[in-house]
């Protein structure tokens, strides 16, 4: 049993800021060797283990990869799967995907069963806690990232 989240890491989420005059905010920004990485997490919620992949974007094709990569690391378990409703998480390759894996089979005997927190409800969501804490630590620690490269390797 799984919770799942996608975390989209920006250049503009690591900006740090100095002191200066107090009518002004100063920024430093960041040079970044590239914009956006997306990460997909999946929070298992029996055994508290978090499992992340690095995609370029978040969408179905990477979404499928995901799924694939839980169902190797969990060989002939079945797979439930709590998420939110990401367009892609609701698209026609996961739908595709879904019916190849559980055609013809019972829903009980459904190799991934995919449920849905409700609608603009992260507090749902455990992964959204990881990633908040995730980005947190980087906004403090900003002055280490010199670039967005170093920040994506930390």
């Amino acid at each position: 049993m799984y919770a799942i989240d996608e975390c989209h890491l920006m250049g503009g989420d690591i900006v740090g800021q100095v002191w200066g005059i107090s009518e002004n905010r100063v920024e430093i920004p960041i040079e970044n060797y590239r914009d956006r990485k997306t990460y997909s997490g999946a929070l298992n919620l029996f055994d508290p283990d978090l499992v992340s992949l690095e995609y370029p974007t978040g969408n179905g094709e990477y979404t499928v990869d995901f799924l694939k990569h839980l169902q190797l690391i969990n060989e002939e378990k079945k797979l439930l799967i709590f998420w939110d409703v990401a367009s892609y998480h609701r698209g026609q390759i996961m739908k595709d995907f879904l019916g190849t894996q559980n055609d013809d089979l019972e829903p009980e005997e459904w190799k991934i069963t995919c449920e849905q927190f409700a609608p603009y409800a992260p507090e749902e969501n455990p992964v959204e806690a990881i990633w908040f804490q995730l980005k947190s630590l980087l906004r403090r620690f900003y002055r280490f990232g010199k670039n967005f490269k170093i920040i994506n390797h930390l």
